[in-house]
């Protein structure tokens, strides 16, 4: 049976959907394993987006309730950070994880994080270690439920050199994949679309040799 990759994000501009489309392709580039994009659902209202100038959500992605992460072989959570700290839409999705949590369902799946923050000084690494005291992996669940955390492997440090060369301002940490939105103009760059893409690949790998090593 395929890997199943559950690439879940939360995104109020844009700009962490587009780095979770490029850690799908990287996720569906290994053989055998089958990626999917997720959205947390949205808790403000209609109004209160609209006053914010943030754009429709994707309706080709569907929104995802807690439960069906057991159905998944490895998670990926992508959000913006919130002065350093989880966005609430996705503190509430991952509240709701607790039953989870107390079965013990999410144990021995590995899962990881990227994000994205308005500035070089924003938290690309601080917003990762966010997701400890709050998760769904967490009671704090990655430590309690037993899921194995998983980074970008050796990729970001060629990826970090390369973008000191060119003088080139670059989100992304060892911890997960990464952008910069600045005011809300800037997009993605090259650089960190191929983080983006190693880490679908790289955990989409380490998703596959788990679950192999559990048959």
């Amino acid at each position: 049976m395929a890997t199943k990759i559950y690439i879940v994000y939360y995104s109020t501009y844009g700009h962490v959907a587009t780095l979770a489309e490029e850690i799908q392709r990287g996720a569906a580039s290994v053989a055998g394993v089958e990626a999917k994009l997720w959205q947390v659902p949205e808790t403000l209202s209609g109004e209160a987006l609209a006053r914010m100038g943030a754009p429709p959500k994707r309706a080709d992605v569907p929104a995802i309730a807690p439960a069906a992460l057991v159905e998944a072989d490895g998670v990926l959570l992508g959000f913006p950070t919130r002065f350093g700290m989880l966005p609430a839409q996705l503190k509430a999705f991952l509240d709701g994880t607790s039953d989870l949590w107390c079965e013990q369902r999410l144990a021995g799946k590995p899962a990881g994080i990227f994000c994205s923050t308005g500035c070089q000084g924003g938290g690309q690494e601080t917003t990762a270690y966010v997701i400890e005291p709050f998760g769904v992996f967490t009671s704090s669940p990655q430590v309690e439920s037993n899921v194995w955390y998983s980074g970008v492997g050796d990729a970001w440090i060629i990826i970090d050199l390369e973008s000191l060369m060119m003088g080139e301002v670059k989100g992304g940490s060892p911890y997960g994949a990464g952008t910069i939105a600045g005011d809300g103009s800037r997009v993605p760059t090259q650089l960190e679309l191929q983080q983006a893409f190693h880490q679908g690949k790289y955990f989409a790998g380490i998703a596959k040799k788990l679950k192999g090593a559990a048959a």
